[in-house]
């Protein structure tokens, strides 16, 4: 049995518009764009006044430190930026004033055609960009580094606004289940059914807070945002625990290599295999997307064949993308309901699709194969299956279970522990010199994955902070006997646990290694 929880949780559609419902649509992007470049340039504003002062000071002769301290420059939030631009955003329904009689030129005096919370929505997520900033240049944000905040460009840039309502009187709801409603936009018919939202709506199972509409590619969709009450399980099913665990390595000769075969579904009663095929959606369209793109680099600027062009191009990208997102989600799903805990290995995807190109002083070397290497790698999206295996554990009662990324889970012998040195990335096959073990590369790796991943410790309460440091291990040892030991991401030195045998790493000095080359003497 689950416990009833509040989620939240997204209902994506696909809209079908007509010719003048696509221009109110691409009407709310422009004044969302607007909104979000305009609470920027407030803040990017006043964010170069305050360090001209702090320049100044620094050339009086103060110290740059305490120049810092003394000027203070606030920064427009989304409520301050709104309230300005309430005072001179004009109204295009009355008569223009005189220059210089009530202030500059109105800036948008076309506000009252779009809906107020397309401005709202675009002004916080500038606050937000902004803060990001922030907590990333002071070391508070995980991940990589965050950029300065840039301006949205027309044709560049997402179209895309959300809007709001109040839920006691709800604007945002389905008219139908094949119609929804916006607020000044008005119904908008729905290319799929909204049968499942609208039920949940009617026996109080769900309360609508936002939508946001976007176009990608040729298509329009509509992300109905909602506060649903699920019943989330506890635990797992006694199917998935008689399933186990698990471990799932991901690549690019084979999408995923499984330590054990998927359970049988309906529809997919004899895919029983240990290796999902890499469907290379991206190859697979590479001839229709170079045409497309020689023909679009032939056109000249802001001319109407152009426009054509591109859509053309976005179009095929938009078809690639919703066919990975298709075969992910069905991968996913099936190893969340199928077994109690999914175990991965933690990849540093940034740094292995990094550009081998080097600088001009240190030229790299294969640069076109790394290239291609990278596109392919990306083509898997290995950090969004990380992602929806991370929120899909958790709606269906299993768990998952992470390895260190410098753990050798494709050198090591899934039987004995057996480490292999001189494994490169051509030898597909692993051979143990020990127990005389052969067997596929990836499913070794699998297995080791299922044995050594670790299990990943639910979320911290608000505030409590992070429970771990800049290394990915924990800031409180687990036993006694752990604090004799720092925290160390060491290739061969993971520990294992007690119900297996430890990687054994043989003499690299005395093993043979055929492709070993005599050194060369300076």
């Amino acid at each position: 049995m689950g416990v009833p929880t509040e989620v939240l949780k997204a209902f994506r559609f696909t809209l079908d518009p007509s010719p003048v419902q696509e221009e109110t649509l691409l009407r709310h992007a422009g004044a969302a764009r607007w909104a979000f470049n305009h609470a920027l340039g407030m803040k990017v504003s006043a964010h170069r006044q305050w360090r001209l002062q702090v320049d100044e000071l620094v050339a009086a002769g103060v110290s740059e430190a305490e120049a810092r301290k003394r000027v203070r420059v606030p920064i427009p939030s989304k409520p301050a930026v709104q309230k300005h631009l309430n005072a001179i955003k004009g109204d295009s329904r009355t008569p223009d004033l005189a220059p210089g009689v009530a202030g500059p030129q109105r800036p948008c005096p076309w506000w009252h055609e779009v809906n107020t919370y397309a401005f709202q929505s675009a002004m916080i997520d500038a606050d937000r960009a902004w803060q990001n900033w922030l907590a990333s240049l002071s070391g508070r944000r995980a991940g990589r580094k965050v950029g300065y905040p840039r301006f949205k460009k027309k044709g560049r840039s997402r179209e895309a606004f959300r809007l709001h309502h109040d839920v006691k009187r709800p604007g945002i709801r389905l008219a139908t289940y094949r119609r929804l409603r916006l607020p000044a936009i008005g119904e908008i018919r729905l290319h799929d059914t909204g049968k499942a939202l609208s039920r949940l709506i009617s026996n109080g199972q769900a309360v609508v807070q936002s939508v946001t509409v976007a176009r990608s590619g040729h298509r329009w969709y509509a992300s109905v945002l909602c506060k649903v009450t699920a019943d989330l399980p506890v635990k797992a099913t006694a199917a998935q625990r008689a399933a186990g665990t698990v471990g799932v390595d991901l690549g690019v000769k084979t999408l995923a290599a499984l330590s054990k075969p998927l359970p049988r579904t309906r529809g997919h009663a004899n895919d029983t295999g240990l290796l999902v095929p890499n469907p290379r959606h991206l190859a697979a369209a590479m001839r229709r997307l170079k045409k497309a793109q020689q023909a679009l680099s032939r056109t000249e600027k802001t001319s109407i064949r152009r426009r054509k062009a591109q859509r053309r191009v976005a179009r095929i990208h938009h078809e690639v993308a919703t066919r990975r997102h298709g075969v992910l989600h069905e991968l996913t799903k099936r190893l969340a309901t199928g077994f109690a805990t999914v175990a991965v290995e933690d990849l540093h995807v940034a740094g292995m699709t990094r550009s081998a190109k080097g600088t001009r002083e240190k030229p790299g070397q294969r640069v076109r194969q790394k290239s291609g290497l990278n596109r392919t790698i990306l083509d898997t999206a290995m950090g969004e299956m990380r992602r929806q295996l991370t929120y899909k554990t958790s709606w269906y009662g299993s768990q998952l279970a992470v390895l260190d990324r410098w753990w050798p889970s494709s050198k090591t012998c899934s039987t004995c522990g057996w480490q292999n040195p001189h494994q490169t990335l051509a030898d597909r096959v692993f051979t143990c010199t020990q127990c005389h073990l052969t067997l596929d590369r990836d499913l070794n790796a699998a297995r080791n994955i299922e044995r050594h991943a670790t299990p990943i410790e639910p979320p911290v309460a608000p505030g409590r902070g992070e429970t771990q440091n800049a290394r990915g291990a924990r800031v409180r040892p687990p036993g006694p006997r752990a604090e004799r030991h720092p925290a160390m991401k060491r290739e061969d030195t993971a520990p294992a646990p007690a119900s297996t045998v430890p990687p054994q790493r043989n003499d690299p000095l005395t093993s043979p290694n055929p492709r070993q080359q005599p050194a060369k003497l300076p």
